[in-house]
This record gives structure tokens, C-alpha cells and sequence, in this order.
């Protein structure tokens, strides 16, 4: 299957907090966009590994992609090497994507900035012919992404562009709280985290408004590019 985008993020629940409001609205536009999570956030402090796994197939569901699959690199402790530049680059092959979408180049969380550079690394690889890969015993064909984009986390970054999501803030908040585990809950019993906290409930609302207001809309998402965004005309900016 040919996505026109793919997502990646290093945990489950990165994707739906950097770019589900992007995500929810190409869907709704007809595109075709896929979700890579790299590890299964086993080392998280709120819930396990299964219900991280049940959370990411439920939010997968709301945002209405074609494919949602885990790399299961380990949570905390994967590299930036051969093998999993190689196991990223079979699912760039696979799926063909013209946009990737992935994490903030340096946030609170290590494995953000590791899994970006991880995935932009491989997005380059990925077209080189002499790099040899096959899927179900089949030689894969190379293949480079036209784009790479980088979302915003918990760190603030100043985005390079930014995508009007105004009408799909609620879809991307069902997305999000889909992570029951992982997100404010007054009756919870586990253990406080940084992204616990009503607060943080509210920022993921709060910031996207701000940003939208920056750009003259209810709400946005930001990325950073690694190239020179282009258009045909002026005009064709906001």
C-alpha cells in the first residue's frame, strides 16, 4: 500500500500529541497516512506495555489511518546503527511515503531526538540503490520522501511552518486521550509525570490556539524542516 504520508514517533502517543490534528484533517482530505511508532514505551511510568499497545490501536481508530505498526526498538536504550536505520528504511520502501512526519529534533525526552535523527537519517538511506532490502522475500525498490518534517513536543520551538487545524483540535484530543494510562485522571492511582498533570491536558489545547492565533486561526501544529519549504506563488501563503 502507497501512504502519502507516514508518522513516526519514538513512543505511542507521540504522533497524536506532535501532528494528530494534521494527521485528522489529510484523512479527512482523502490522504492515505500511516503510523510507525518505534518502541512501545515499556519503560513509561503509567501503565505497561499492553495497554500502551490497546491505547495506540484505539487512537489509531479515531484518527482513521490505513496502517498503525510498532518496531518494538527498545524503549530508552535503541540506537542510531545499521540495523535499525534498516528496519526504518524497509518501512519507507514498503509504504512509499511523499511526506514523513516525525519527532522534535531535541526535546525533554531523549528518545525524541534520537528517533528524529534516526528517521530523517534513514529517509536519506532509504534512497541510495546499493542499500538492499526485501520485504516478504521480495527485493525492495529505493525509495527517497520528497519531505521531512519535524513536529513540536514538549520543548518550544519556533516552527518553520505551520498547518491550520482548526475543526479537528477535538478528533486530536480523542486521539490523545485515548492513552488513558498516560494522561490526567483524578482517580488515578499510579504515579504523577510531567505529562500527568491537568496542565499539560490544557497545553496540548492552550498551544495550539496560541499558535493558531499567531497565524489567524483557532488552532495549528508546527513543524521544523530540514530544507527550503517552496511554493508556486506568493500567494499561496496565508
Amino acid at each position: 500500500m502507497k501512504l502519502d504520508i507516514l508518522a513516526f514517533g519514538a513512543h505511542p502517543d507521540d504522533v497524536e500529541l506532535g501532528c494528530g490534528g494534521t494527521i485528522a484533517k489529510e484523512v479527512k482530505n482523502g490522504k492515505k497516512v500511516g503510523i510507525i511508532d518505534l518502541t512501545r514505551g515499556e519503560l513509561g511510568t503509567r501503565g505497561t506495555a499492553e495497554t500502551r499497545d490497546e491505547e495506540a490501536f484505539n487512537a489509531a481508530k479515531i484518527l482513521g489511518v490505513s496502517i498503525r505498526t510498532n518496531l518494538e526498538f527498545a524503549d530508552g536504550f535503541f540506537v542510531n546503527d545499521k540495523k535499525h536505520q534498516l528496519a526504518i528504511i524497509k518501512m519507507i520502501r514498503k509504504y512509499q511515503p511523499e511526506i514523513i512526519l516525525c519527532n522534535a529534533i531535541d526535546d525533554r525526552h531523549i528518545d525524541h531526538g534520537k528517533g528524529s535523527k534516526l528517521v530523517s537519517g534513514a529517509c536519506f538511506l532509504s534512497g541510495l540503490i546499493k542499500i538492499e532490502t526485501t520485504d516478504d522475500g521480495v527485493v525492495q525498490k529505493p525509495w527517497r520522501p520528497k519531505q521531512v518534517y519535524h513536529y513540536i513536543q514538549w520543548k518550544h520551538i519556533e516552527p518553520d511552518l505551520t498547518v491550520d487545524i482548526s475543526g479537528f483540535i477535538n478528533k486530536k484530543m480523542d486521539a490523545v486521550l485515548a492513552y488513558k494510562t498516560q494522561f490526567f485522571d483524578a482517580h488515578s492511582k499510579e504515579p504523577e509525570t510531567p505529562i500527568s498533570s491537568k496542565n499539560f491536558t490544557d497545553s496540548i489545547i492552550y498551544r495550539s490556539r496560541d499558535l493558531g492565533r499567531l497565524i489567524g486561526v483557532e488552532h495549528a501544529e508546527g513543524y521544523t524542516v530540514e530544507r527550503y519549504v517552496a511554493v508556486d506563488s506568493l500567494f499561496d501563503l496565508k
